[in-house]
């Protein structure tokens, strides 16, 4: 049986602003050059941000903005199923039992958000177990789990390798369960890969080596969670 790798892939990468299918067309080929099958579950980034901002403005409550958030990343899981184009689902999938059941003949399964307080990483790990998936990758605009935010410190540190436990006890401190909020990995993501056991893998999702490397299981420059 193919082996199945599961992916949280950033909205910030599939759409840093304007959709970028050159990225995505990238990734593809990288995808497609191993031997896995793949469930990917797509963020909503900036859009999913702007989305979930404007609702509030309009006083719409946290689970509405939550929903203008998960509407955001069903149309990045579009666009990156329109690129993929063979081997997978024509449209976003809204449960985990449709993407099981997809995942049985054929290679590649896309998903956006699921339900309201329920982050794409969450989404994720939660498909990863649906699909007995042993390794995830994180793909985002930063290059692996730091002590610290990296963009606001310049001597954050990063880790090369993390227990289950130490990634839990920093996602504590940041996870603000708010829709257009980020930290690399959220509370209930990490408590799920945790409990399942699913290898991590935190790499730049435009470091096309480090994703291969991270998709085999390989050491890379991002960071490994076991």
């Amino acid at each position: 049986m193919q082996p199945i790798v599961v992916l949280s892939l950033g909205g910030s990468l599939v759409n840093p602003g304007t959709p970028d299918g050159q990225y995505v067309a990238s990734l593809a080929r990288v995808l497609r050059s191993t031997k896995y099958k793949f469930g990917i579950v797509v963020g909503g980034g900036k859009l999913a941000r702007k989305w979930a901002d404007a609702a509030r403005k309009k006083g719409a409550s946290e689970f509405e903005a939550d929903e203008s958030a998960i509407d955001a990343t069903k149309k990045n899981a579009q666009f990156v199923i329109d690129i993929l184009k063979k081997d997978v689902n024509r449209v976003p999938y809204n449960t985990f039992e449709q993407a099981r059941e997809h995942s049985k003949k054929h290679r590649f399964v896309v998903m956006g958000g699921t339900i309201p307080g329920i982050t794409t990483d969450s989404d994720a790990t939660l498909l990863a177990e649906c699909l007995g998936a042993k390794r995830l990758l994180n793909l985002s605009n930063i290059d692996g789990i730091y002590n610290d935010n990296p963009v606001r410190n310049h001597n954050a540190k990063k880790y090369g390798r993390m227990s289950y436990q130490q990634l839990i006890d920093l996602a504590g401190k940041n996870d603000l369960r708010k829709a257009g909020t980020h930290f690399v990995f959220d509370f209930l993501a990490c408590k799920l890969i945790a409990r399942s056991k699913i290898e991590a893998h935190f790499v730049h999702g435009k470091n096309l080596l480090d994703v291969r490397k991270a998709i085999e299981g390989r050491q890379h420059g991002g960071t490994i969670v076991k």
